[in-house]
C-alpha cells in the first residue's frame, strides 16, 4: 500500500518531529484496562525511507512506550488481507496500532477489530470536518484521521494561458480543451487513474458523485447506483475513451503512472493526488513552473472528489489502549500535522495549516485543495468494501473499454452489489 499519495490509496507517510511532545488533547492521566506500555504499528511498505527513524522521537521521549514498526507489502490488497488475516485470529493480535485506508473503518469496524475511541482524547474540532466522518462507524468513534487527500485537476498552466484560456470548471470545457487544445501542441487531452484496481473506484466514484448520484447508502445496506446521475458519470469517462480525448493509454494507469505521464509533458489535464503536483513541480521536471491545479470539473460547475487519506485504529486487542491513544494524539499535534505537509507532501488533517501564509507560498495548491477536501465525500461505506470496490472496478473498466454501455453498466452495478450488500 503506496501511503505516499493516497487513493486515494490513502496515503500515509507517519512523520514524527525527532524531539518534544505536544499532547493535543490527551489526557496523560486517563487509565483504561492495559494501561500503558510497548506498542507494535503495522502499516504498508515504507517507501520514503524515513518511516522507521522518524519515530524515533516518540520512542526517545517515551522509553516505556517503544513503538516496533512493522511494514507490510506495499500493495493495499497485501497489507489489508494481512491485517484482516491477523485480526480474525483469535483473541490475540501481533499489532496494537494499524495503519488504514479511509475506507477500511467501516469494515474493520463491524467486524469488531478495531475498537472505539473516546472522541475527548483528540482534538477532532480542529479537523477539516469530512474527514471526521471516514473514521466513524454507527455513529462511533472507530480510528484518528491522520492524513487526507481529495482529488485536484492538474493542467497545463502555460499552454491554457498561450490560447486565452481558463481551467475547465465543467465536463463540457473540458472535453472541448482536451478534444482540440491538447492536440495542437502534440499532447494526450486527459486521464486519471483507469486500471481496474483501487484507484478505478475512486475515480468512478468522484463521477457519480459529480453528476449528482452515489452508489450505496445506509451503511451499504441499500444499493442506489441505478439512476440517471450514475449512468451520466459513468458515460462520462467511457465517451472519453470512445471519443479518444482519454487516450487508451490510461486504461492502464495508477497514480505513479498517470503522474509520469503529466510530468514528461504528455498530457494536458490529469485528475490526481496532490503528491503529483509536488512531483510535477519538483527541480528537474519537464513542466516545473507550468502547471496549475483547480477542483475536479463537474457536469455543471466544480464536482466532487472522493476522500483519500489513512486514519490510525487501535486493534481490539491492543495491550496497552491507553499509550496507544497517547501516541494517536501525539500524531495528530499541531507540530507533527506541520511536518505531514513538509517533509512528506501529503494533506493534513488540521484545518488551519491550510491557511498558514508560510505554507501557501512553499504549496500553492492548498487553499484548492482545502475547498476539494471541504466538499469530498467518502467512498460508499459497506462493511464489505473490498468485495464493493472490486465489483465497481470490473464494471466501469468494461463500460470505458467498450464491452458494456453506461446503461447497462449501472443495470449490471445494482444488481451485484445488491448481491454483495445482502
Amino acid at each position: 500500500m503506496r501511503w505516499i499519495h493516497t487513493a486515494g490509496r490513502g496515503l500515509l507517510v507517519l512523520v514524527v518531529i525527532l524531539t518534544g511532545y505536544v499532547a493535543s488533547g490527551a489526557r496523560a492521566d486517563e487509565g483504561t484496562a492495559g494501561g500503558r506500555g510497548p506498542l507494535t504499528l503495522a502499516t504498508a511498505g515504507d517507501l520514503t525511507g524515513y518511516l522507521g527513524s522518524v519515530l524515533e522521537g516518540w520512542n526517545r521521549t517515551h522509553p516505556d512506550e517503544k513503538v516496533t514498526l512493522v511494514e507490510l507489502p506495499d500493495s493495499a490488497d497485501e497489507t489489508h488481507a494481512q491485517m484482516t488475516t491477523d485480526l480474525r485470529g483469535g483473541d490475540r493480535s501481533r499489532f496494537d496500532i494499524l495503519n488504514i485506508d479511509v475506507n477500511w473503518t467501516s469494515e474493520f469496524a463491524a467486524h469488531g477489530w478495531i475498537r472505539p475511541l473516546a472522541r475527548d482524547r483528540f482534538p477532532l474540532d480542529t479537523f477539516l470536518p469530512p474527514v471526521v466522518d471516514t473514521a466513524t462507524y454507527d455513529g462511533r468513534l472507530y480510528a484518528v484521521p491522520y492524513v487526507t487527500n481529495a482529488g485536484l485537476l492538474l493542467y497545463r498552466k502555460d499552454i491554457l494561458a498561450k490560447e486565452g484560456l481558463d481551467p475547465p470548471r465543467t465536463w463540457a470545457e473540458l472535453e472541448k480543451q482536451a478534444k482540440t487544445v491538447a492536440p495542437e501542441y502534440g499532447l494526450d487531452g486527459y486521464a486519471g487513474q483507469f486500471l481496474p484496481y483501487e484507484g478505478l473506484t475512486v475515480n468512478a466514484a468522484e463521477s457519480v458523485y459529480s453528476a449528482g448520484g452515489s452508489i450505496l447508502g445506509d451503511e451499504g445496506e441499500r444499493v442506489t447506483v441505478n439512476s440517471t446521475a450514475a449512468r451520466d458519470g459513468i458515460d462520462f469517462l467511457a465517451r472519453g475513451v470512445r471519443e479518444g480525448w482519454i487516450p487508451k493509454q490510461a486504461l492502464t494507469y495508477k497514480e505513479e503512472e498517470s503522474k509520469q505521464a503529466f510530468q514528461d509533458g504528455r498530457l494536458l489535464f490529469l485528475r490526481n493526488w496532490p503528491y503529483a503536483y509536488v512531483g510535477a513541480s519538483a527541480k528537474g521536471s519537464p513542466v516545473a513552473g507550468k502547471i496549475g491545479a483547480v477542483p475536479l470539473p463537474g457536469p455543471d460547475g466544480p464536482g466532487t472528489s472522493v476522500l483519500g487519506g489513512s486514519n490510525l485504529a487501535v486493534s481490539s486487542h491492543a495491550e496497552h489502549p491507553d499509550s496507544a491513544a497517547r501516541l494517536l494524539a501525539y500524531l495528530t499535534s499541531e507540530r507533527v500535522q506541520r511536518q505531514v505537509l513538509t517533509r512528506g507532501a501529503l494533506p493534513p488533517v488540521r484545518a488551519d495549516l491550510y491557511e498558514d501564509p508560510d505554507l501557501i507560498r512553499e504549496f500553492p495548491y492548498l487553499p484548492t485543495l482545502r475547498e476539494s477536501v471541504r466538499t469530498a465525500a467518502p467512498r460508499p461505506k459497506s462493511p464489505r468494501y473490498d468485495q464493493v470496490s472490486l465489483v465497481v472496478q470490473a464494471v466501469v473498466h468494461d463500460a470505458m473499454t467498450g464491452r458494456q454501455t453506461p446503461e447497462a453498466a449501472v443495470r449490471r452495478l445494482a444488481r451485484e452489489l445488491d448481491a454483495v450488500a445482502r
